[in-house]
């Protein structure tokens, strides 16, 4: 019978050789990112598309439906995906490959001696089963996975949650495991994506407006009990509160959609059309769902869309970067991870009340 691609058969693994029995072993982080491709050319484009839209997670079409539609995509799409790519392309890589790595080392700096770091990409390489092989191979016995994605979705965190369930059953074994959902409304996460913004505001002055863009899924994914639309409207919510403003002051809206059935509303690209029909001549946008830029911020926000609201008579498009490496993110990120892990060895210890 055909086996998927990731399975191993059992007979022919390899014992977990840097694994002692008895051993107290390290604590492991490992962070994931959705991914990106190897160089900025539809050559590359190809597997790496395939590999994302591919995945259950990201499209549940059935795949007598979606198998003939993919591979049209694969056909147009790797080159067109390739030209946006290379706008943003530097001489490092792929930014948002380059910033999430500079995030996992200041993370590491800042939990040294606590936790080891380690990054992996959902889609492409490093892969969440060579990240997690190469914790195991260091002695990592407890291993916390934060997936760099503030606000769940089936379609993000799920995905990375099968991503590691596939990888941890093909070790011997597999060490122990916690997993962070969200921190879509951590306090000192809310407070460091405000801080951003201000500090932002101070070097450039205020626009006119503030639009938070998120990623976008399909509306019927939300019916279907994914919480991601009021984790964004938590998140919006919070920053209108920290920030002072009110909801005609921020503004929430959702991107990067794809196909013909609906996605979550409103989008950016209307919205920015709409509120420069309005009147309004310089418009801040920041991307609260991206923890690294990318090209979804990079390209579609502070190119596409800014060139959609100079066409339809606003004046400028100020995108405020994401957090990436910053000592605010590093911060909130190095508390969550203390959070999560109390009760292991070098952390806190858990509340260990009785039950009343």
């Amino acid at each position: 019978m055909p086996q998927p691609d990731h399975y191993t058969d059992p007979s022919d693994r390899a014992p977990d050789r840097n694994v002692q029995a008895g051993a107290a072993g390290e604590t492991g982080v490992l962070l994931v990112n959705l991914g990106t491709p190897e160089a900025p050319t539809a050559r590359a484009l190809r597997p790496y598309l395939a590999e994302f839209l591919s995945d259950r997670r990201v499209i549940d079409y059935p795949r007598w439906r979606w198998w003939p539609i993919l591979q049209v995509i694969l056909a147009i799409r790797p080159r067109r995906s390739a030209h946006a790519y290379a706008r943003i392309w530097t001489e490092a890589g792929s930014p948002l490959r380059v910033l999430s790595e500079a995030l996992a080392g200041a993370l590491q700096a800042e939990l040294a001696g606590q936790a080891r770091v380690a990054l992996a990409m959902r889609y492409g390489a490093p892969s969440v089963a060579a990240a997690i092989a190469g914790l195991q191979a260091a002695g990592v016995r407890r291993l916390l996975v934060l997936p760099l994605y503030p606000q769940f979705s089936a379609t993000s965190t799920g995905s990375v949650i099968d991503a590691v369930a596939d990888a941890l059953k093909q070790l011997r074994w597999p060490p122990e495991l916690r997993l962070i959902n969200d921190y879509h409304d951590d306090p000192a996460h809310v407070e460091a994506l405000a801080r951003r913004i201000e500090r932002w505001w101070e070097t450039h002055g205020r626009g006119d407006k503030l639009l938070l863009s998120f990623h976008g899924i399909p509306e019927r994914y939300v019916r279907l009990g994914d919480p991601y639309l009021a984790q964004c409207q938590a998140t919006t919510a919070r920053l209108r509160e920290r920030l002072g403003l009110d909801e005609t002051q921020l503004l929430l809206s959702f991107q990067s959609r794809v196909g013909r059935e609906p996605w979550l509303q409103p989008y950016t690209d209307a919205t920015v059309r709409r509120l420069a029909g309005e009147g309004v001549q310089r418009l801040d946008v920041a991307c609260p769902g991206f923890a690294v830029d990318c090209l979804e911020t990079l390209e579609e926000i502070a190119m596409q869309n800014r060139d959609f609201f100079l066409a339809a008579g606003g004046q400028e498009v100020r995108y405020i970067p994401a957090l990436n490496d910053s000592p605010e993110q590093v911060a909130s990120l190095a508390a969550i991870v203390r959070r999560h892990a109390q009760g292991w060895p070098g952390f806190a210890p858990a509340d260990r009340r009785p039950l009343p």
